[in-house]
């Protein structure tokens, strides 16, 4: 039962609903899209079992994973996820919901990418819809996605800098259709991982 991990580093959830709280990240590789303004190098990781995992995330005092990646539901289980239930952690996911998400995630993000048209019949309820927008994107109705307590627009960073053009053009996105709440990349502006 080993997992491909990238990284696993402990800090604030940087964006959407749950922003601001302290959250231990596991970052899994691979993914199966390629997104030209991706910031993560999903190609590399290290083999871990479920033991080496917990060693790691023991010493701290969190008890919320977020599952990222990459694309966490290319490897992640309902198997890997009761090991770390039975532990006492709450478990998120960040997913382009291109794929169905196991049934004892906690809290569903996705951020969709590509084919929003399939992401409904992958996902029908989730947590947060958190779309990352950049100047002239267009939006979709949200009807086309899947239900979600809260629908977020997070503007492009270039690198670790804000871009005020995507910024300024999501604040106006926001202001047309009031379903959308602008999220900010929290982690980026006060440079923690």
């Amino acid at each position: 039962m080993k997992l491909l991990i990238n990284e696993i580093f402990y800090s604030l959830q940087g964006e959407g609903g749950r922003a601001g709280e302290a959250s231990i990240f596991i970052r899994l590789s691979k993914c199966n899209l390629s997104c030209d303004f991706c910031d993560t190098d999903f190609h590399s990781g290290t083999e871990m079992t479920i033991e080496e995992i917990v060693k790691i995330i023991s010493i701290y005092p969190c008890k919320w994973i977020i599952w990222t990646g990459g694309e966490p539901t290319l490897q992640l289980t309902d198997e890997h996820l009761e090991a770390f239930r039975k532990l006492g952690y709450n478990q998120a996911i960040e997913t382009n919901g291109t794929r169905t998400v196991p049934k004892l995630i906690d809290y569903i993000t996705c951020s969709p990418k590509k084919n929003i048209e399939l992401i409904k019949s992958k996902i029908p309820f989730v947590n947060e819809i958190r779309m990352a927008i950049k100047d002239g994107d267009i939006i979709p109705d949200t009807a086309e996605l899947p239900i979600a307590n809260n629908y977020f627009l997070s503007p492009i960073f270039d690198g670790d800098k804000m871009n005020m053009e995507n910024i300024n053009y999501c604040v106006e996105l926001i202001k047309k259709n009031p379903q959308w709440r602008l999220s900010l990349q929290l982690h980026k502006l006060i440079h923690i991982e």
